[in-house]
């Protein structure tokens, strides 16, 4: 039985305990002090469609935890959706996100982790680009800036290029500080690595 056909697109804010540009983009490692991955994602769907479930609009977040590399497994996930987030639109999203469906990212990243909690809490969006705070009201946010000209201050513009990055092609990168807790897991950060992307994905052929 085929399974049903998805897509999505949008805005996708990147916060994790990695050095600048995350180990794991370049070598599949991640370059944090104690090499565990920790991250607050967010994502702004502007267009998206589960079978006959729009997605279009709806605002959303995970809490990650892996002790090591990505690919290594035995990770953890809470989920957060905002309130506005309808029962058909979670249930779609949870088989997307979990890899049931199929179509990168989620069929790579979805078996690495458990997710151990859903949450629904307003989220907020400040700024644009990498200089945008990602805000989920009474979990935690992500603040993030342009990193900088260590001698003048001014900004440093970093962009990164993955010719076949199954999560983005184009990364803007900054500095970025973060700190969320929800059902059991808390992740959190400071002057870390910070992405700013754009996101199309589906499990189209």
């Amino acid at each position: 039985m085929a399974a049903t056909r998805w897509y999505l697109k949008g805005q996708g804010y990147e916060f994790c305990n990695c050095q600048f540009g995350c180990g794991c983009n370049f070598g599949g490692f991640p370059n944090s002090q104690d090499g565990s991955c920790r991250a607050l994602v967010g994502l702004a769907i502007g267009e998206g469609r589960c079978g006959e479930v729009d997605l279009g609009g709806v605002k959303c977040a995970g809490l990650f935890h892996w002790p090591k590399a990505i690919h290594e497994g035995h990770g953890r996930a809470v989920f957060v959706v905002d309130p506005a987030t309808t029962d058909p639109q979670v249930e779609a999203l949870a088989q997307i996100f979990t890899g049931q469906l199929g179509g990168n990212p989620w069929e790579i990243l979805g078996p690495t982790f458990t997710v151990q909690g859903l949450v629904r809490a307003p989220i907020t969006i400040e700024g644009r680009g990498r200089k945008s705070t990602f805000r989920v009201e009474g979990v935690g946010e992500g603040r993030g800036d342009t990193l900088k000209n260590p001698v003048t201050g001014e900004d440093h513009l970093v962009d990164v290029v993955l010719d076949r990055g199954f999560i983005w092609t184009r990364g803007e990168c900054g500095a970025g500080s973060f700190q969320a807790s929800a059902a059991g897991l808390s992740v959190a950060a400071e002057r870390s690595n910070w992405i700013y992307y754009q996101f199309e994905w589906s499990n189209a052929a």
